[in-house]
């Protein structure tokens, strides 16, 4: 992906004039997605000020991505790469420094406060979602997440689970899938399978989300006068969703913004500035709702687990 042409200003950078990207997913993801493409709108948008391009690069795993990583570094292909989706006990950092490859990491990261970081708060919006929740009566909760290695799937599980035993609920029931679309289908299908089915499901991401809707009607259950739905990320899908998803809103494209801004200090030699995501808000539309009546509370919501499994990608 290339910058746009511009006059020279003089502050050209030395290097390449490249940032690399790598995303280890499944390519098919990135076609129905719109996170990552509004994240990479907001990375271009800055790097092309500079004259400077996005180099993006798309593996099916980490090994592949840490592959790429040597091969651009021995290449001088790019002055520095952004760092997505990081996971516990992640090798990139260190292996990055090994390689004089210089990163910033993006998104949850406690580690290693000497990495420039452009951090987002993963627990904040959680703990407001599960209070919306419970304001509007619900106690059966449940969570369609992303991949459970992700420090920020953890973040947000750490939260809906500390904020459940805090208003002395039952544990949430968790399900672990992977943004896609059959996911969200075939998880929100084990979910209100289940014998003491949720009232209120929290997905990770706008797609899950819309899948789970759709679903959640095929099988009688209707939205939001039985069921509560609340998705990450806001997007086109969730607005067009009938009904429209309240959703967790986060500004994505100035996520891509903050992160360019890092990566060009960072190449500029100069001292990378601490820099975090504002925190996603609270957007309620149509797919949340008081829980119906007769919906009991006495129900055990660890009485889904059996039915729906903790693992579901």
């Amino acid at each position: 992906m290339a910058g746009a042409e511009r006059e020279p200003t003089g502050r050209e950078p030395a290097g390449t004039g490249a940032v690399g990207l790598v995303l280890a997913r499944p390519a098919r993801l990135l076609g129905v997605e719109p996170f990552f493409m509004e994240f990479i709108a907001g990375i271009e948008e800055s790097l092309a000020e500079r004259g400077m391009s996005l180099l993006l690069h798309v593996v099916p795993a980490q090994d592949a991505e840490l592959a790429a990583y040597r091969r651009w570094a021995e290449r001088r292909l790019v002055d520095a790469v952004a760092v997505v989706n990081l996971t516990a006990g992640d090798r990139r950092p260190a292996r990055l420094r090994e390689l004089g490859l210089p990163a910033v990491l993006v998104g949850t990261w406690e580690e290693d406060p000497a990495a420039p970081a452009v951090r987002t708060d993963d627990a904040g919006p959680v703990r407001e979602a599960l209070a919306r929740l419970l304001d509007l009566g619900h106690r059966r909760i449940a969570r369609v997440s992303g991949p459970a290695e992700l420090l920020h799937t953890r973040a947000r599980t750490a939260a809906l689970e500390d904020g459940c035993r805090a208003a002395g609920l039952e544990p949430p029931v968790i399900v672990e899938g992977d943004y896609s679309a059959e996911a969200g289908e075939r998880l929100t299908a084990r979910l209100l399978g289940a014998e003491a089915p949720p009232t209120a499901i929290l997905y990770d991401n706008d797609v899950m989300a819309v899948a789970g809707l759709a679903t959640a009607k095929e099988l009688g259950f209707a939205v939001p006068e039985r069921l509560s739905l609340i998705a990450w990320d806001d997007s086109t899908l969730c607005r067009l969703a009938s009904p429209p998803l309240t959703t967790m809103s986060l500004d994505v494209h100035q996520y891509g913004v903050l992160v360019a801004r890092s990566v060009l200090e960072l190449v500029d030699g100069r001292p990378v500035a601490e820099r975090s995501l504002p925190t996603a808000r609270y957007v309620e539309r149509g797919s949340t709702a008081p829980r119906a009546a007769g919906a009991g509370d006495t129900a055990r919501v660890a009485g889904a687990v059996g039915a729906a499994g903790t693992t579901g990608a």
